[in-house]
């Protein structure tokens, strides 16, 4: 058996050690490679060195601003009134239907009076009855009167004892208590009868005020209790040529309402066309529904020509403020906020290929480095290409524009609203 030599074994591990070298290599240039790939993916992923944000300006300008406070609520009559009887009975006639014009004191529907009538005669003839008693209890006073005077002048004369004078004392006494007693029988008949009569009267249902008949609950033949509670029968609305608009505004809106301030509504009837109002009244009691607190606001509301109806849903725009010539800005130029820009972090601060592939600390989002200030407010501009913000306080708004109360902003100054990614080919 033949054993190599210490040369030829020096041979071998030089070769094994230069094969594991080239191993070694071909290992760290895969490693390279595959870093070089994801780190090329990683790129085309951000949008290339081509890449690009392409942004969407508008001028601030000058103009008018008009607050609004929108709200919602029907329309209803100034002075309604529910008329109802107060007696039961069966209806016998009706005089009044939808939409008749009445006056105060007009007959609009009359119940049978059959026993009305019946115990009308009953108390009249049961103050006649009192009325004679009290004649008869009169005379009775009269007699006993002239009995108690001769009994005394027969005393005098001794012809009479103090026994019979008593007697008739007494009843003279008696007579006067009953002719009292007749008297005041007189006073409750003519009580029962002035009831019995007040009763008949209403009988008769009559308009309490003048006005349009709105709606009639009751037919000829209908029987009515009014035993419990004063059932309805007619709903009758003052006057249509004068309305009032019920509108609940938000609690968040409430406070810039005030009376006095002029508003427009509008109706599903008439959609084209625009009713003025005037508000008139905002009530300091809450409503709450599904927990939406908001506040009962009263509208008035002309309607000469009767084109409004009640009932009818109404949306209103209650003006709370104007503003003359203001700066403006649009709201959505409020709401941008720049994006970052592609092949940002590859191309600064010398991150290259391993910086794109470990985590960094976020940027600030301004492009001057300018962070957004407590309580304030920034709208960002072109200035280089680069966008920039810049810090305003802003006033009132409108929904789509802002007034600019401070700021490095002028008229005819761009603000950027939007902003578009471009990626590149390659």
């Amino acid at each position: 058996m033949t054993h190599p030599s210490d040369g030829d074994l020096a041979d071998i591990l030089e070769a094994e050690q230069r094969a594991g070298r080239r191993r070694r290599r071909r290992l760290i240039l895969l490693a390279l490679l595959a870093l070089a790939a994801l780190g090329a993916g990683l790129w085309l992923l951000r949008g290339g060195d081509e890449s690009g944000i392409s942004y969407k300006a508008v001028d601030v300008r000058r103009g008018d601003l008009v607050v609004r406070v929108s709200a919602t609520g029907t329309l209803e009559p100034v002075n309604q009134v529910d008329v109802g009887t107060e007696i039961s009975g069966t209806i016998a006639v009706v005089d009044a239907d939808y939409n008749d014009t009445v006056h105060a004191g007009d007959e609009l529907a009359r119940l049978d009076t059959d026993q009305l009538d019946a115990r009308l005669r009953q108390s009249e003839a049961a103050l006649t009855l009192a009325r004679a008693r009290v004649l008869e209890a009169k005379a009775t006073v009269t007699e006993t009167a002239n009995r108690l005077r001769r009994t005394r002048d027969l005393l005098k004369k001794r012809m009479s004892s103090q026994e019979e004078l008593d007697t008739a004392t007494a009843a003279h006494t008696r007579a006067t208590a009953q002719l009292a007693v007749a008297e005041a029988q007189v006073a409750e008949a003519e009580a029962e009868l002035d009831d019995v009569r007040r009763t008949r009267e209403k009988a008769v249902i009559r308009a309490p005020i003048d006005g349009i008949v709105l709606e009639r609950k009751v037919e000829p033949g209908q029987t009515v209790a009014a035993s419990l509670q004063t059932p309805v029968l007619f709903t009758l609305a003052e006057n249509l040529a004068q309305m009032e608009l019920h509108v609940d505004v938000d609690e968040a809106d409430v406070g810039r309402v005030a009376v006095g301030q002029s508003a427009e509504f509008s109706v599903d009837a008439y959609p084209d066309r625009r009713f003025p109002a005037r508000i008139e009244q905002v009530r300091y009691a809450p409503q709450t529904v599904e927990g939406v607190v908001t506040y009962e606001t009263l509208l008035a509301v002309d309607n000469a020509d009767l084109s409004l109806r009640p009932g009818m849903t109404a949306t209103a725009e209650i003006l709370v403020q104007r503003l003359d010539d203001a700066l403006l800005v649009p709201n959505a130029a409020l709401r941008f906020s720049p994006p970052q820009q592609p092949g940002k972090q590859a191309q600064g601060g010398g991150r290259g290929l391993v910086g794109m592939l470990l985590p960094h600390m976020p940027h600030g989002r301004g492009g001057n480095g300018e962070g957004h200030k407590e309580n304030g407010a920034r709208v960002w501009v072109l200035r280089g290409g680069e966008p920039m913000a810049v810090s305003i306080k802003t006033g009132v708004s409108d929904g789509t524009d802002t007034q600019v109360l401070e700021g490095d902003l002028s008229a005819g100054q761009r603000v950027i609203i939007d902003s578009t990614v471009r990626k590149g080919g390659g």
